[in-house]
């Protein structure tokens, strides 16, 4: 496999984590809309952690995605 391919798998993986990870923190902030009031406290600031982390690595998958992209256009 050339170099040019691989680096365009990893793209199309790192685009297939950056959906799943753009569900997730679409879906704990409609959950934390709807629940922060009535939700317990230690959930709803589980929920908020989850969100910061589930957000923190929607960054760093674009961010990665990002490099490998410049690395094609060096190449």
């Amino acid at each position: 496999m050339s170099k040019v391919d691989q680096i365009k798998e990893e793209v199309g993986w790192l685009k297939l984590i950056f959906g799943a990870l753009i569900a997730i923190d679409v879906s704990l902030l409609g959950w934390l809309a709807q629940n922060y009031k009535s939700a317990d406290d230690v959930l709803v600031l589980g929920a908020v952690v989850a969100v910061m982390v589930v957000t923190a690595g929607v960054v760093w998958v674009n961010h990665a995605a990002f490099r490998r992209m410049k690395q094609l256009e060096n190449l």
